[in-house]
């Protein structure tokens, strides 16, 4: 008899774990999915290229219904989980039901974080983290309503790029110096800056949201500084948070996220972790690979196979507000280490190698990120790169015409 496994959460980490269970063990365990957001698993990623209009809502689910049937997956989803009784292996449902487990996963995700100031609970604010805020941020863009994104990280000029494609006047305000500080240095920066202005979205730096005001409804956000931004309504993107909040009542171990081993292992027994909601030595990844190769350990462990996560290597390779971005390593530079660049802004494009004892450990890429790919293998390889150091930056070598 099949051993029941649950997986509460819908999203990208669970549907690639179950692509990988099919793969490692199939049939030896009955899978629940159960899911908070209505619909099924989808590409959150591709929710910009919802709300600019380039895909339509349907396309970014990542598999159709019966994928799932014929891999005997039972899915729950627009259903909340309120309870882990974690001594009677039982999961409490919102309707008062509940479900047994053998084995458990957590691959709840994160969080949007909404900036305690004065005027948050105002009609009109909103965030941008799953579909039913895309549908409300297409509604707002139909209507041509004047849009504050408070936040330059991916999110926010995600969000910023989808509303003004979609036709809503858009000020992105940003508390840091620069766009993307976390995966760009600041020459990628201000290039991407030059970028999404010439798609008509003002961007303003070094502006912290002070209040938002208005009568019952959003008309302004005020700034630190006494700037005053007219506005019909305010998109918060300004960072995530893991959703820790199941795991912590059921008396699990978290810090910023949910503690998990090499195993993905939470403190107890048989119970698991991964993507967004997970911590791994002190770290929480806010990205899609690093929750897919922890799918892959997980996967195999579950199996019965030896299998040891070690962390990722970060690497962000996406259209950012319809500009090709890719960073991973050290972008930055240690000390001791050692930069390649080629910059031609007029075209568009900034790269950047940093090499530090002979390895390339970091790269920038804005613009022109065919390469992507194979700089970041090179970076985790951790390879000597002398005999291909000259001409590297020109990307791998092709073979040439006849």
């Amino acid at each position: 008899m099949s051993e029941p496994l649950v997986i509460v959460g819908n999203g990208m980490a669970a549907a690639r774990l179950v692509e990988e269970l099919s793969k490692t063990a199939l049939g030896r365990y009955a899978i629940a999915v159960i899911g908070e957001e209505p619909r099924l698993a989808y590409n959150r990623v591709l929710l910009s290229s919802v709300l600019a209009g380039e895909v339509g809502s349907h396309e970014i689910e990542l598999k159709a219904a019966s994928w799932w049937r014929e891999r005997g997956v039972t899915l729950k989803y627009g259903t909340r989980v309120t309870e882990i009784d974690v001594g009677r292996r039982e999961l409490k449902i919102e309707n008062d039901e509940s479900i047994a487990f053998s084995k458990l996963v957590l691959a709840t995700g994160s969080l949007p974080i909404r900036l305690n100031v004065p005027g948050v609970e105002l009609a009109g604010v909103h965030t941008f983290r799953d579909s039913r805020d895309a549908d409300i941020l297409l509604a707002l863009a139909a209507q041509k309503k004047r849009v504050v994104v408070v936040g330059g990280g991916l999110l926010g000029l995600e969000a910023a790029y989808g509303l003004a494609r979609a036709g809503a006047p858009v000020t992105l305000v940003h508390l840091m110096d620069r766009l993307m500080e976390r995966q760009l240095d600041p020459p990628a920066a201000a290039l991407l800056k030059s970028l999404v202005e010439r798609k008509g979205i003002e961007v303003l730096l070094n502006a912290n949201t002070a209040r938002i005001d208005g009568d019952g409804k959003v008309e302004a956000v005020e700034l630190a500084d006494g700037r005053r931004i007219a506005a019909e309504a305010v998109i918060f993107a300004a960072g995530i948070r893991p959703n820790i909040a199941l795991a912590k009542e059921g008396g699990l171990a978290v810090n910023r996220g949910i503690v998990i081993d090499d195993q993905m292992q939470s403190s107890a027994p048989d119970i698991f972790a991964l993507g967004e909601c997970a911590e791994h030595r002190g770290t929480c990844y806010g990205l899609v690979e690093p929750a897919h190769e922890q799918a892959r350990v997980l996967a195999r462990h579950l199996a019965g196979a030896t299998a040891s996560y070690q962390g990722s290597v970060v690497a962000t390779n996406l259209k950012v507000s319809g500009v090709s971005v890719f960073s991973a390593g050290d972008y930055i530079g240690a000390d001791g280490s050692e930069a390649i660049v080629l910059k031609d802004f007029r075209r568009g494009i900034y790269k950047k190698l940093v090499i530090a004892e002979g390895r390339l450990t970091g790269a920038v890429l804005i613009g022109d990120t065919q390469d992507a790919l194979w700089y970041r293998d090179l970076i985790r390889a951790r390879e000597q790169i002398a005999p291909i150091r000259t001409e590297m930056m020109f990307g791998r070598a092709r073979p040439k015409a006849a």
